[in-house]
């Protein structure tokens, strides 16, 4: 990483943990962001659960299990941040509800992510499926989240209250996601160093790592457009059994 991305990378780090931590903190908008999280991490369990069956059936039997194990812990990421969401009366807004373009032509900004679409830029959605995408470009992509996901989470925790039950509760959680991010992140570099040389793994890294803060700034745009709101994703009410569902949403719906 060059001297002028890796500033970039630490005051693109810092605009978004400033922002995720002023959202956390506030009642009124922790839901949304647990909503996010949610559907960010239950949604990803098919993908995963899909490329573990797929090196399987190329016979790699380590990274098979390393995905099943990723798609479980995912799938009990989504059902802490969807018990936050029941503990504020909250659920997720039905998206079959809501229409796929405003008025002015436009997808709904709870449809579609500036930050994975600048992240992904120039992959196309039927390059990034679970049986056809390129391992290193999985990989490299998903180590980088991860990575960074495992220090996010934990500052996120660290700015909620241990002395109040709620906030307790979600912060306990929190940190086990944390802890399981960055034994992610450790499984997906050593599947780099089994399929490529320690320079081509740099070089992989370096390329996800400039995505990523491209990813950063195009998030962080898109919330200075709308006044540093995020687009609701709830509604009140808490629904009878809180399940996986969001499995079978729409892959592009995600917090910002």
């Amino acid at each position: 990483m060059n001297f002028l991305t890796y500033c970039l990378h630490v005051l693109g780090n810092g605009a978004s943990a400033y922002i995720t931590a002023r959202h956390l903190c506030d009642p009124l908008t922790r839901p949304t962001l647990l909503a996010g999280f949610h559907l960010a991490e239950a949604g990803s369990v098919p993908f995963l659960e899909a490329l573990s069956d797929r090196a399987k059936a190329e016979g790699d039997l380590w990274l098979a299990d390393q995905l099943a194990r990723h798609a479980s812990d995912e799938r009990r990421h989504g059902q802490i941040f969807a018990h936050g969401l029941k503990q504020h009366n909250k659920q997720l807004i039905d998206f079959k509800s809501i229409p796929e373009k405003q008025p002015n032509g436009e997808a709904d900004d709870r449809r579609r992510s500036p930050f994975f679409e600048a992240y992904f830029e120039g992959h196309t959605p039927e390059r990034m499926k679970p049986d056809r995408i390129d391992w290193i470009d999985f990989m490299g992509s998903t180590y980088i989240l991860e990575l960074d996901a495992s220090k996010d989470f934990v500052r996120m925790a660290n700015v909620l209250s241990e002395t109040q039950p709620l906030t307790a509760s979600l912060k306990k959680g929190i940190l086990s996601v944390a802890q399981d991010e960055t034994r992610h992140a450790a499984y997906l570099y050593e599947a780099l160093e089994r399929r490529l040389s320690p320079v081509q793994v740099t070089e992989v890294i370096d390329i996800w790592r400039t995505r990523k803060v491209n990813a950063l700034f195009a998030m962080v745009g898109g919330l200075l457009k709308r006044g540093g709101q995020m687009p609701s994703l709830v509604q009140d009410g808490v629904p009878s059994e809180m399940t996986d569902t969001v499995e079978t949403q729409t892959p592009e719906v995600v917090m910002a």
